[in-house]
């Protein structure tokens, strides 16, 4: 009963998000404006170990755009910090902090203007154990997640742009 009275009471507002004018990011599918337009972003290079791989990131989600036929460049800036977060009696690090923060700015090619100027960023907690061996892969692990989600976040926020973006003429 409570859920059929449910179903009435919501299907107005159903209703009314068809009309609200959202539309799918990726309409079109591979062929649609946004899948074009991140075909056409090159991805500058990237200083550091961090940067390798939020490039490489970028890079597998945007897709190879053929040489000369990019549109953007994407420039990004990275900083990555650990901090040591809980102390034991001992005074050594029992717990750290990896942060990840890129700035980054979409710059149009033909007009050198840029489009996009925006941040990204998260963090990971690792724990500090007597193996340095294992601390040292663990921070290593964070980093390469922290560039997963970082480089996702960044193609998100690109794709938005890119979508709202005309097409060039």
């Amino acid at each position: 009963m409570k859920r059929a009275l449910t179903l009435v009471v919501l299907a107005p507002a159903f209703a009314l998000v068809g009309g609200c004018g959202l539309k799918p990011l990726y309409a079109g599918g591979g062929s649609g404006a946004v899948a074009t337009g991140l075909g056409q972003v090159e991805v500058a290079p990237i200083e550091g170990k961090a940067g390798w791989l939020v490039a490489n990131a970028l890079r597998d989600r945007l897709g190879a755009a053929p040489s000369g036929a990019a549109r953007y460049r994407l420039q990004v800036k990275l900083d990555d910090e650990i901090t040591g977060l809980a102390i034991r009696r001992d005074d050594s690090v029992a717990r750290e902090r990896r942060i990840l923060r890129a700035r980054y700015q979409l710059v149009e090619l033909g007009q050198g203007g840029v489009v996009l100027d925006a941040t990204a960023g998260s963090d990971a907690g690792i724990d500090v154990v007597g193996s340095e061996y294992a601390t040292i892969a663990a921070e290593s692990t964070a980093l390469e997640r922290l560039s997963d989600i970082v480089a996702d976040q960044i193609v998100t926020r690109v794709a938005v742009t890119v979508g709202r973006t005309p097409p060039a003429p």
